[in-house]
């Protein structure tokens, strides 16, 4: 049952709330549309660019039908952190954004009648947050004044507060399948092989049982139903595989048994595929694939970073109009709406964690087991999307070019990080995206199975001088490889553009100078053979903190914030839709 709609809400900068019981219920005349962020919602209250803590409260009728069974609360993610109480109860506190956390309220709630839901959410960050935080003062020490932004960020986009996808209330057996982890392999030309492995909730000894149906209704395969234990295998044969021109699902449904006795059943959608590392390609159901496709951001007019499905479609149909077949969720898990909707789509995904900018001279023990946690927390909740096909674990660290990252203390985090995350996923590639200036030293690229890499040559470093641009590309990219000997992904490049704005010469800023960079860039990337991909910088314009070098918006996108085409979009349009690349 979805508790979305509209909400109590109140701001409580001087973070008075908690010892006023405000969790008791608050007053206040402000409602705040659920899912969607505070910033520009409420822009005409002043908090646009607002950090800190604000409460939000509704009440909710649970039916009588739901009595007997154990009741969950579940939020899709509130940025960065909160705390919920329900009918005056605290039930828990959810410590990462990005990603949903379950309460069992159970022991809180009555049912047929109303009860009262508080959840206070503070999009404040520190040094052991995902993504780390920064201060003013920070800046100055670092003697990088022209750096700072307002609000502060270690990175280049807003920090939208606020409840930002969908809030539910739902039932489960007293004993119950609490997790379903798939595991996917082709083991022939046409066969495929399928583990299942269930995690129970509960404290009854339980079988799994599970069978698996295509998209007819008919039973392609299924587990003996005298085995024991919660793990079973499933040989497929005639399997379709899933790939991007054929995204086949079939629904895995899985029964779970106390002797004799019926508990719980769960289905879920899968496509069985395989992704692999050979050589310089990425291989998809054993053939190479090249990944076309963008940097995207969660970010739309008035909803922030709000999950709008509305807005998921028209992505996509974009994305497909301009012969895309991949994006990055950069910097942060995206809404599990929007993977299962890549799932259907035959879209490409690399699902990144929010390490963003990670400053390595800030970071305490418990900093590197929070970025454990969120690792495995969004390992456990997208590695049975066959459209993630690589895990992102940060991205672009070492911005400051901070010479001590290099002594030892990089590879060390890097190598603990890498290695946990193998552990919990040995099925998909891994990599770290770097940036300039961390350099071609940067320990990331010891353990990537990816060399991964954002460019900004032509934008950043020599403006306007698009000749020596993709010479210092080209260097990167030989050098990566005569290195390290893995295959090369370019995960960003690209420049800003006011839409509108021409030139017949080439100037920055312009449609013109953007979509000749964009071209220059995807000749260079595609002429190399140890290359399996490009992603441009950015699918859309979106907002960031307020910086000179930024018109409100980061203007990188090919498309503007509302989703006009600006004259890239045409250009890769025309560029992408020429196959030769995956031959």
């Amino acid at each position: 049952m979805e508790i979305n709609s509209l909400w109590k809400f109140r701001v409580d900068p001087e973070k008075h709330g908690e010892s006023l019981k405000w969790f008791t219920d608050f007053d206040s005349d402000i409602e705040i549309a659920v899912p969607g962020s505070w910033n520009e919602q409420l822009e005409e209250i002043g908090l646009l660019h607002y950090i800190g803590l604000a409460w939000y409260s509704r009440r909710m009728f649970l039916p009588a039908h739901f009595s007997g069974q154990r009741i969950w609360l579940r939020i899709g993610s509130a940025d960065f952190s909160s705390k919920v109480w329900v009918n005056g109860s605290f039930v828990g506190t959810g410590e990462f954004g990005f990603l949903p956390y379950d309460f069992e309220i159970t022991n809180f709630v009555k049912t047929g009648c109303e009860n009262l839901i508080v959840v206070a959410v503070s999009n404040e960050l520190n040094d052991d947050s995902l993504p780390q935080g920064i201060k003013s003062e920070d800046y100055t020490n670092d003697n990088r004044i022209r750096e700072e932004t307002n609000p502060p960020a270690r990175f280049d986009f807003c920090p939208f507060g606020g409840i930002h996808r969908p809030v539910m209330a739902y039932t489960t057996p007293r004993t119950y399948i609490k997790n379903l982890s798939v595991d996917m392999k082709i083991t022939l030309p046409s066969t495929g092989g399928i583990g299942v492995t269930a995690e129970v909730g509960g404290d009854e000894l339980c079988s799994l049982s599970v069978r698996l149906l295509d998209k007819e209704g008919n039973v392609v395969a299924e587990s003996d139903p005298g085995d024991s234990g919660l793990r079973r295998e499933l040989i497929v044969n005639d399997c379709r595989f899933w790939s991007q021109d054929d995204p086949y699902l079939y629904t895995l449904v899985a029964n779970l048994k106390s002797g004799t006795e019926f508990k719980d059943e769960h289905s879920l959608e899968i496509g069985v595929r395989e992704v692999k590392i050979e050589g310089d390609s990425l291989l998809l159901n054993g053939k190479k694939i090249f990944l076309r496709g963008y940097g995207k951001h969660e970010d739309f007019s008035v909803i922030g970073r709000g999950l709008f499905l509305p807005l998921t479609v028209k992505d996509f149909e974009l994305m497909k109009w301009t012969n895309s077949n991949s994006f990055r969720t950069s910097h942060y898990p995206y809404a599990e709406e929007i993977l299962s909707y890549a799932d259907k789509k035959g879209i490409l995904v690399i699902s990144e964690a929010p390490a963003v900018s990670l400053d390595l001279r800030y970071v305490s023990s418990k900093a590197l087991d929070n970025h454990k946690r969120f690792i495995q927390s969004m390992v456990e909740r997208d590695r049975n999307h066959p459209s993630v096909i690589i895990w992102s674990l940060g991205n672009e660290p070492n911005i400051v070019g901070d010479q001590g990252y290099y002594d030892g203390s990089g590879k060390d985090y890097w190598k603990e990080i890498f290695e946990f995350t193998k552990s919990l996923d040995k099925s998909r590639p891994v990599t770290v995206p770097n940036c300039t200036r961390a350099g071609l030293d940067d320990p990331v690229f010891q353990f990537s199975d990816i060399l991964s890499i954002n460019r900004y040559y032509g934008w950043y470093e020599y403006p306007g001088n698009l000749n020596l641009a993709i010479a210092k590309l080209t260097r990167d990219m030989e050098e990566l490889h005569k290195r390290y000997g893995k295959p090369v992904l370019v995960t960003e490049f690209g420049a800003d553009s006011l839409p509108g704005v021409h030139s017949t010469s080439l100037q920055m800023f312009t449609e013109e100078y953007q979509m000749r960079l964009i071209e220059g860039y995807i000749q260079c990337i595609e002429s190399k053979p140890y290359s399996v991909g490009e992603m441009v910088w950015n699918f859309a314009d979106f907002r960031t903190p307020q910086h000179f070098r930024r018109v409100v918006l980061n203007l990188k996108g090919v498309f503007t914030r509302s989703r006009e085409p600006k004259l890239s979009a045409f250009k890769l349009k025309e560029l992408w839709a020429d196959k030769r690349r995956f031959s």
